[in-house]
């Protein structure tokens, strides 16, 4: 794709924004080296409004290590090493690192990450596909994952946190705000929250549920030790806990809920110490077998 003038007039740029371009890059330019030449001139705002207007290429940058103070690639980017960015890092389609990635602002993906190492970003992160790290993931604001999300360690997220698909850690989950799964989501460790923790299918945490609002899932809810939440606990078929389940002053426990009264002993079983105080659905068997 080659860009000129008049191509560029089509897409309505802001006026200023159009006479630096008109200014500083040649027509015929080629789409790559236009997004290069506005980044390595602070205009990163305007290599994002390229890249967001004319959408990805074909085209794969191999490198043995990235270091920069900004990146904006429209295609896919693979990285034998670490990728260390000062600033925010945008790749049309797929990146891919045998190390870690580390960026001072937004990490924004197209399609899939793919991280042998931690993955950090000092302001967001959305992938548009699928998130794949052999270790941690460390946002200062909110995760959005397309697809599938696996995370060897902890995941920790400062903002809110949204998964397409289904989500698996290895060991802890920190959100500052909610967070939201469409599918399974399987913790081996702890999961503390701040807001509301939604699952589309299941939730099952090896350890504690705490700190979190509601609690809503499609199937059943399964936790290591206690669930304590400060809002009500809903679970679609069977909740299980190793400790106490309670939920807020003035909310109740719900569990079979997507299934008839009649099928509770099966599916609307509710595993604990003790019955849980406002059980409002579900039949308690007695302490969990977990």
């Amino acid at each position: 794709m080659e860009f000129t003038k008049q191509f560029l007039r089509s897409k309505s740029p802001c006026a200023m924004g159009f006479r630096w371009f008109v200014r500083n890059i040649e027509d015929g330019v080629s789409y790559q080296k236009a997004l290069d030449t506005l980044v390595a001139a602070g205009r990163v705002d305007d290599a994002l409004w390229l890249l967001n207007n004319f959408g990805p290429t074909n085209a794969v940058l191999q490198l043995d290590r990235l270091e920069a103070d900004a990146i904006v690639f429209a295609g896919s980017v693979q990285v034998r090493g670490g990728v260390e960015v000062d600033g925010a890092v945008h790749v049309g389609r797929s990146l891919q690192a045998g190390g870690g990635v580390r960026c001072g602002r937004d990490l924004v993906v197209g399609e899939d990450i793919r991280a042998g190492a931690n993955i950090f970003a000092g302001g967001r992160l959305q992938c548009g596909g699928h998130l794949r790290t052999d270790w941690g993931v460390d946002v200062q604001q909110g995760v959005t994952v397309g697809g599938d999300l696996r995370v060897a360690w902890d995941l920790v997220a400062h903002g809110a946190i949204s998964v397409r698909g289904s989500a698996m850690v290895g060991q802890d989950v920190i959100a500052s705000d909610s967070l939201h799964c469409e599918k399974n989501l399987r913790v081996g460790g702890h999961l503390t929250g701040a807001g509301p923790l939604r699952a589309g299918h299941g939730i099952a945490v090896g350890g504690a549920i705490e700190g979190v609002s509601h609690i809503d899932a499609g199937w059943g809810i399964r936790a290591g030790e206690h669930i304590h939440a400060s809002g009500a606990i809903k679970a679609g078929e069977s909740l299980a806990a190793g400790d106490a389940i309670c939920a807020g002053d003035g909310y109740g426990v719900f569990a079979g809920l997507n299934v008839q009264e009649d099928s509770w002993e099966v599916s609307g079983q509710v595993w604990a110490p003790s019955p849980p105080a406002r059980l409002r659905s579900g039949l308690w068997i007695g302490p969990s077998l977990l």
